[in-house]
């Protein structure tokens, strides 16, 4: 009997108008059915991801592809619905005058459900030769990435179901391949003080020594080397809060700050030197306390793939010979850049990592990742499932056929 034809864009459209936004339960049970119907066991682990797994008749001799996408989705809801672009949605025309401009709109559709369909087209088409090839589906990356976490055996208690050598992660990249992304911290610098009567020469102004403490944030970069892929790191205080009467000096204050990290900065690393930095720029009298936000999981570190590697020239030369195949215009995917946003690629690290997938996260029109004109074009994801099965076949086929 021969096996059924996958076709990604009309498994998007499903994808599309099933909800994943409060519970991933419907989608997660879309995805597994569709195993199932190929004929693809899998197997729910790790506090909802999917996992599903071929091996070649030769595993060891070659490594261990893990394709990786999210299947939950955010705010605000964006009906389902196919159609001709319109105005602020069009990338060109097709030399032949049809097709590119057709998109999928609806919540989800670029992110991550587009690259959801692509990296099941390339899946459920490939034969290993050689290596093996693991599907992981997170159930919760916009939110905890809690499944992640535990699927990797960042969190405690758990152990790396993965054991990857290289991951090809869905998201929407324009058909780029994104070796790189700044981490994420989030963090409070707490300054503690001794109130006292505001018309008495007492007390410890805590206040007062965000001054210095805000000085420290600033200037903490600046003798920071840019990376060569993501730039410069950023530190950016958000909120401000302190004092709890007008004729009081102040015993407390705290700022929150943004941390958008690059390569090799850690977590814990980051807030011990702003602690450091922080205690130099502010009055003895003043107590420092720079603590990470709590949170389940771990923060999404800064991570980078060396671009000569063979992962990234795979995948970026498999999405340009596809794009010219199908029409795309001139320089639409197939380049090497850093990822705008982060993502669970982080918790990959430092196995070679390529962030690829159809849709934008912003086009010249503003947003269309988690907005209300989140769209993906149809071509694209066509595109997107071939790159992937290429990219698939180039990395785990046979070795002698490939080379030549």
């Amino acid at each position: 009997m021969s096996r059924p034809s996958f076709d990604p864009v009309s498994f998007l459209e499903t994808a599309v108008r099933t909800p994943s936004h409060e519970s991933v339960d419907e989608t997660r049970e879309l995805v597994v059915e569709t195993l199932d119907r190929f004929g693809v066991e899998s197997e729910v682990v790790a506090g909802g991801c999917v996992l599903a797994t071929k091996r070649s008749p030769a595993p060891d001799a070659g490594p261990h592809l893990v394709a990786n996408t999210h299947l939950d989705t955010v705010t605000p809801h964006v009906p389902f619905e196919r159609g001709e672009a319109r105005e602020d949605e069009r990338l060109g025309a097709a030399p032949d005058g049809e097709g590119l401009g057709e998109v999928i709109r609806g919540r989800g559709a670029c992110d991550a459900k587009g690259p959801l369909a692509a990296l099941l087209a390339g899946f459920l088409g490939a034969e290993p030769a050689r290596g093996r090839l693991t599907l992981a589906l997170t159930p919760d990356e916009e939110t905890l990435s809690l499944g992640a976490a535990a699927l990797t055996g960042r969190s405690p208690g758990t152990e790396d179901r993965l054991d990857g050598d290289l991951f090809l992660v869905g998201e929407p990249t324009g058909l780029d391949a994104c070796t790189a992304a700044k981490g994420r911290f989030q963090g409070t610098v707490e300054l503690s003080g001794v109130a006292a009567h505001a018309a008495e020469f007492a007390g410890a102004n805590a206040v007062a020594a965000a001054e210095g403490a805000l000085a420290a944030v600033r200037t903490f970069d600046a003798d920071a080397d840019d990376h060569p892929q993501l730039g410069p790191p950023k530190l950016t205080p958000t909120v401000i809060e302190g004092g709890a009467a007008t004729n009081q000096v102040p015993a407390e204050c705290a700022i929150t700050v943004d941390r958008r990290s690059v390569p090799p900065e850690t977590a814990e690393g980051f807030r011990s030197s702003l602690a450091n930095a922080v205690r130099a720029r502010v009055p003895d009298d003043v107590g420092v306390d720079v603590a990470l936000t709590d949170r389940e999981s771990p923060f999404f570190e800064a991570f980078s793939t060396d671009p000569d590697h063979e992962l990234v020239e795979t995948v970026a030369s498999a999405a340009r010979d596809v794009g010219e195949s199908v029409g795309l215009p001139p320089g639409r995917g197939g380049a090497v850049r850093p990822f705008g946003a982060a993502t669970e690629a982080s918790y990959f690290a430092p196995a070679p990592t390529v962030v690829f997938g159809p849709g934008d996260l912003a086009d010249d029109a503003g947003a269309v990742a988690h907005a209300e004109r989140e769209y993906v074009r149809v071509r694209e994801v066509e595109a997107a499932a071939e790159t992937v099965e290429r990219s698939i076949t180039g990395l785990l086929g046979d070795a002698d056929a490939t080379a030549g």
